[in-house]
């Protein structure tokens, strides 16, 4: 192709629009291009400086941020104010030099904004998501590939020829082109969704604790579904979908919501409740059925607790609204944990409960306010029984551990001041049957 078409930045008002590539390569090589060039470098330098003011000005920046990122050209921030002064520039000299460096720049530069911004935010919304890699890498081909189309002159030849290729549907006609522009028109407006939900959700969760985290992550679920749903709608009407013929499945889902999605729908509800009522809350220590462990997060259809093990139970919501929970911090985090003593009924019973509360007072996880306390609870067929109670606000770090180490001090406490811990005793008595020659023996 001889003369392939080269266009300027939409929107710019270049003096001589380059119509072929020998035009656009002989243009280059004049010294205006060298202007161009330099004012390039210098809206790089003064975008690179207020990317970096800004940065200094929020104070301090979370790495996932999506305007700033890691490092200071990694955000979004820097490409969309690049870009921004590129254009003014390119539409400034336009008026005096033939458009040579811009013409290309400008593309390179929307593609680069449009990369950075769909990474990043889906880098955001989604972080645990391992489709997300692929995905990234998708759109970076796609938006390299739409710059080299546009370029090149191709696009607009493109989308001509797929303009042709159309197909009825109902009352509406479509075509190969309108739904490659409804598609991306859709992925941008999701992805500008899901960008403000996430800052959202990060703006109300930061530095939230307790129930108020909790009542944050309620709001941000809220808005982000919105948002969403808002953006789905946009995304149907840019393709030209009639909203009007939504309302037959709209009252089908109803229907199904009635019927079929009637515990879904539960669970969803239940966790819209949980949230806003604050029965439960992330980092609680509750008891499920036999499953005993904290929240760790609480999600819009179930919630996931974390045992002690490692394990981790997916409970739906649904059971924490009809089903008894046991919350073990709901209004406070102080978690009582008990140990019994058996010692022998020579031993001095004050000298026993000191020594208990001693070796419960040397873990430091064991509350001074309210103390150890022990209890006389029992006179047994072996020895007296004492029942040692402690206070501790740090279930979460095990509290087997906890008792494991308090029976130990207890243990090496009463062999230092000689008190014994009795073994089961039985007495067996004898029995001589009237004309034996062996007395019969049975247990007492």
């Amino acid at each position: 192709m001889n003369s392939v078409s080269v266009f300027s930045s939409v929107g710019a008002r270049p003096a001589g629009k380059v119509a072929s590539l020998d035009e656009w390569i002989a243009a280059l090589l004049k010294p205006a291009a060298l202007i161009e060039l330099a004012v390039l470098v210098a809206c790089v330098l003064l975008a690179w400086l207020l990317v970096r003011l800004a940065r200094r000005a929020a104070g301090d920046v979370d790495d996932t941020s999506v305007m700033f990122g890691r490092r200071i050209i990694d955000g979004v921030l820097f490409p969309l104010l690049l870009l921004f002064f590129a254009y003014i520039s390119a539409g400034l000299l336009a008026r005096w030099v033939p458009q040579a460096v811009f013409v290309v720049a400008i593309p390179v530069l929307v593609s680069l904004a449009v990369i950075r911004l769909g990474v990043k935010v889906l880098q955001v919304a989604f972080k645990t998501a391992t489709w997300v890699k692929p995905l990234e890498r998708t759109i970076s081909w796609l938006a390299w590939i739409a710059m080299a189309l546009w370029v090149s002159g191709l696009l607009p030849v493109i989308l001509d020829e797929l303009d042709q290729i159309k197909w009825k549907v109902g009352a509406s006609t479509l075509s190969v082109r309108t739904m490659l522009e409804g598609a991306v028109t859709a992925s941008v407006v999701l992805l500008i969704t899901l960008w403000i939900s996430s800052a959202i959700e990060g703006r109300l969760l930061r530095s939230a604790t307790g129930g108020e985290l909790s009542l944050r992550k309620a709001v941000s679920n809220v808005v982000r579904v919105v948002l969403i749903f808002v953006g789905l709608i946009v995304a149907l009407s840019s393709v030209g979908i009639d909203l009007t013929a939504l309302s037959v499945l709209g009252g089908a889902i109803g229907v199904g919501v009635g019927f079929g999605l009637q515990k879904l729908a539960s669970n969803y509800v239940s966790g819209f409740v949980m949230l806003a009522e604050r029965s439960v809350r992330i980092g609680d220590n509750v008891r499920v059925d036999t499953f005993e462990g904290r929240i760790t997060e609480i999600n819009a259809r179930y919630t996931v607790v974390r045992a002690l093990s490692g394990r981790e139970s997916i409970v739906p919501n649904e059971l924490f609204i009809t089903e008894r929970i046991e919350n073990l911090s709901l209004s406070d985090l102080r978690v009582l944990q008990s140990t019994v003593i058996s010692v022998g009924y020579d031993s001095d019973p004050e000298l026993v409960m000191r020594l208990l509360i001693e070796a419960a007072e040397t873990q430091d996880r064991v509350l001074r306010d309210p103390g150890p306390g022990v209890n006389l609870t029992n006179f047994g067929p072996d020895g007296i029984e004492f029942t040692l109670n402690y206070w501790m606000t740090d279930p979460e770090n095990g509290q087997a551990n906890l008792r494991s180490r308090i029976n130990l001090q207890i243990l090496k406490s009463l062999r230092e001041n000689n008190i014994d811990i009795p073994y089961p005793q039985r007495v067996v008595h004898t029995r001589v049957l009237p004309g034996a020659s062996q007395p019969a023996t049975r247990p007492a």
